[in-house]
């Protein structure tokens, strides 16, 4: 067997993280680091004391994309990315030029949270079929995005 590499070896214990997650629709984890050692971490799941998508069903409301497709998202939750974020700000860790590992590219609500607490670079495992304005936001403000598979992440349609 090959050594991983460090992108590699973060992206796969963003798996592990994500079987914390309380949504079954967003199996999600992501790993910041900075110097490979590893700063934070975050699953999707429900704010402290509120009750999680396992516990008592999902929060599904009707998004449009910018291409006009329709999809259903789980407001119940927060992101992977927005809990390794919060529990980095809870502890006080500074994230000045980390890196964050994920499953899939940010949403554009996370890639703005990512480049505002100084995170310089995210790699993602796959693509995300929604990412465009994400991917322009992270260009704008100089965080380099390295996507390692041109594979695209969906959700099942409920």
């Amino acid at each position: 067997m090959t050594r991983a590499s460090w992108d590699q070896y973060f992206i796969d214990l963003g798996e592990t993280v994500a079987t914390r997650a309380t949504c079954d629709r967003g199996k999600s984890g992501c790993v910041i680091t900075r110097e490979n050692r590893i700063l934070s971490t975050g699953y999707v799941g429900s704010p402290p004391g509120m009750p999680h998508c396992d516990e008592v069903g999902h929060l599904l409301k009707k998004v449009i994309d910018d291409d006009g497709k329709i999809t259903m998202h789980c407001f119940r939750t927060i992101h992977a990315e927005q809990n390794a974020i919060t529990q980095a700000a809870r502890f006080g860790i500074s994230l000045e030029g980390a890196t964050l590992y994920s499953k899939m590219e940010p949403c554009s609500t996370c890639a703005k949270l990512i480049a505002a607490v100084g995170i310089k670079r995210v790699v993602c495992a796959k693509k995300y079929h929604a990412a465009q304005e994400s991917r322009d936001i992270l260009k704008q403000t100089g965080v380099v995005l390295d996507v390692l598979s041109n594979e695209v992440e969906e959700y099942e349609k409920q």
